[in-house]
């Protein structure tokens, strides 16, 4: 099994920046790839970005240019640094793990908001 542990979230202005960490534990030999989702009010909840095991990535197009998705294996934690904040992102962000089976892993989600 998995948990994920998320933190970073907060009230920003427009224009300004936010990271999120998301720290793995468990069965993460597992984890074939991991990534943020995001649901707006009366929004599906939508891939943000995502890495692989073997580092790769991809963005939805809505943030690409401003957040990046990056790993610390020494810590077993995954983060999303956003950039050029946009009241449009304001959403709860969810961490996201994906075992070798297909099978889902989410955290509690970390409300971020950004103002105009």
């Amino acid at each position: 099994q998995v948990q994920l542990v998320e933190s970073g979230g907060g009230l920003v202005q427009a224009g300004g920046s936010l990271r999120l960490s998301c720290a793995a534990s468990g069965s993460i030999f597992n984890i074939k790839s991991m990534g943020w989702y995001r649901q707006a009010p009366g929004k599906r909840r939508e891939l943000v970005a995502a890495i692989t095991s073997g580092g790769g990535t991809n963005y939805a197009d809505s943030v690409k240019g401003r957040f990046t998705i990056s790993r610390d294996n020494a810590k077993n934690t995954v983060y999303l640094q956003m950039n050029s904040l946009k009241p449009e992102d304001t959403a709860v962000y969810y961490c996201n793990a994906r075992s070798t089976l297909g099978v889902p892993y989410w955290g509690q989600g970390t409300q971020v908001t950004v103002s105009s």
